[in-house]
């Protein structure tokens, strides 16, 4: 296998990253923190909302303070911002190394790294790109995740989670590969059988 086989997995996850950026950078020109535009009744909406953290919106420096260790919010998300670019380059390394993997595995991997490194350009550069037009926003390292996929499966506008097209990808792809990572396994190891 020549190196199409990279080049196809590498392209998966741009494909990722340009959809998910397309629709957070349309979200945060056109619409303002909390808007909805529903899509589809009241069940699925577009929602401007930010995520200054991990999911959920926890900061770092809160997860820190539960085990009695305290920074400043700002420290915090840049060290979450640095710990981000860390281990988005260790998935691209992992993702080269399994690109001729005779198995699905590379597809779902690409989509983690894709989907990753969506939501670390919105942490690194929205601040800085973005500080112009939203106050709130901080400089390189200082940005905010944009969500805004949310499906109001509770019909009470309040417990639903929102996300993004990067969030979807790696949640998609953790799953699968948890749940199918053996039998990936097994059909790399047949087929490097059956071609030999």
């Amino acid at each position: 296998m020549n190196n199409m086989a990279y080049l196809k997995h590498f392209f998966t996850a741009f494909v990722v990253i340009f959809f998910d950026q397309l629709l957070k950078i349309m979200v945060k020109i056109n619409m303002y923190l909390g808007e909805e535009v529903r899509v589809i009744g009241s069940f699925f909406k577009l929602r401007f909302e930010e995520n200054n953290g991990f999911a959920f919106g926890l900061e770092f420096s809160e997860i820190l303070a539960k085990v009695n260790i305290s920074i400043a919010p700002e420290t915090g998300k840049i060290i979450l911002s640095l710990f981000s670019i860390c281990a988005v380059i260790g998935l691209g390394y992992i993702l080269f190394r399994f690109a001729r993997h005779r198995s699905p595995l590379p597809f779902y991997i690409a989509l983690i790294f894709g989907g990753a490194l969506g939501n670390i350009i919105d942490r690194t550069f929205y601040g800085l790109i973005f500080s112009p037009i939203n106050v709130y926003d901080g400089g390189l390292f200082h940005g905010k995740v944009v969500d805004m996929l949310y499906f109001d499966i509770t019909g009470n506008n309040m417990v639903s989670p929102i996300f993004n097209i990067a969030d979807t990808a790696i949640f998609s792809g953790i799953i699968v590969v948890l749940i199918f990572q053996s039998k990936f396994l097994r059909m790399h190891e047949q087929t490097k059988v059956d071609v030999s």
